[in-house]
């Protein structure tokens, strides 16, 4: 716990001014028809790329992201001004910059990197709306960042260092909100393991906690263990979305791949989404174990206890409850 909270303060206080900049650059990127291309851990490109094209703030533009199968797919979609996102076990490189959290622990480095993605993203829209002249001020995001102020929308330094402060100030609301979930769903977290020792892990949730699912697919994987990641194929989400409906298509995989010994996770910031909530049921009618990890106050799942184990994050930010998700879902992993 103590390595967790002391990695993420010494990396965001370290690169609180370089990634200020670093968003600046990519806002003028995107401005002048500059897409973000991302390689490489494939969870993690895929995760950046549906942050930046449909994000979560209401009223924020949709940004053109990609995540590319492999580096000669980038290369030869790359155009001059797009911005090259590339993972890897040790960290990130974002347009030339590289990002190395200071961590042996691989799921830390993990955690700390999806954390800076997540900023990238944040702070991009601030200092679009800083240079567009059609708008002023933080506008929609003046709560995610509420060291910044209507006024001195030209002066962009003045920008960069209030950006800077609010990297550090989110940083260290994450570090808590790890410690936090970590500490209250102790006892359920080492309950839920204990059912995942046997049969297999099948893993759901949607846009971002998709691919945080494909991700604890790989971790369980990693260690041998089987485990199976329902939001994994396109051909069969959309045929299922396409004839049934979209709040069948976890559902419709639990009928077909679930066995009583198996264990359904779901993952979800609200807690009530429908495919999650149908794919919880139809997994009970079926004798799974169900594990849930949920935000906010839990949302249907946990007041209707409709998970045998339900992991709460108590944040309404969605980044930072999908951050502290992770961290829950590797001491899982870690407990399995």
């Amino acid at each position: 716990m103590t390595d967790r909270t002391r990695a993420n303060h010494d990396f965001f206080a370290a690169e609180s001014e370089r990634l200020a900049a670093l968003c600046d650059e990519m806002a003028q990127r995107f401005l002048r028809g500059g897409r973000l291309l991302a390689v490489g851990e494939e969870s993690d490109a895929r995760h950046i790329a549906v942050e930046f094209v449909h994000p979560v703030i209401v009223g924020k533009r949709a940004l053109p992201a990609m995540a590319m199968p492999t580096l000669d797919a980038l290369q030869l979609e790359c155009e001059p001004d797009d911005i090259v996102v590339i993972f890897s076990e040790l960290g990130v490189r974002v347009d030339g910059e590289s990002f190395i959290p200071p961590t042996d622990d691989p799921f830390i480095r993990q955690e700390l990197i999806e954390t800076l993605y997540h900023m990238l993203w944040e702070l991009v829209h601030v200092f679009l709306e800083h240079r567009d002249r059609s708008r002023v001020g933080a506008g929609a995001a003046s709560f995610l960042y509420p060291f910044l102020e209507g006024g001195g929308a030209e002066d962009l330094d003045a920008v960069r260092a209030d950006v800077r402060r609010s990297i550090e100030a989110k940083a260290a609301e994450i570090g808590a909100l790890r410690e936090q979930t970590l500490r209250e769903n102790a006892d359920v977290l080492v309950a839920a393991a204990g059912v995942l020792r046997s049969g297999r892990l099948l893993a759901v949730g949607n846009g971002g906690s998709a691919t945080d699912a494909m991700d604890v697919v790989a971790d369980f994987r990693a260690r041998g263990r089987r485990a199976l990641d329902l939001t994994d194929d396109p051909a069969i989400l959309t045929a299922i979305a396409n004839d049934i409906g979209v709040e069948a298509i976890f559902a419709r995989q639990v009928i077909a791949y679930g066995r009583p010994d198996d264990t359904l996770l779901t993952l979800s910031t609200s807690g009530s989404s429908a495919n999650v909530l149908a794919a919880l049921a139809e997994a009970r009618r079926r004798g799974l174990a169900t594990i849930a990890m949920v935000g906010y106050d839990g949302g249907r799942i946990a007041s209707e206890r409709l998970a045998d184990f339900v992991v709460v994050v108590r944040s309404e930010h969605i980044p930072r409850i999908q951050e502290a998700q992770a961290s829950a879902y590797h001491r899982l992993v870690e407990l399995a």
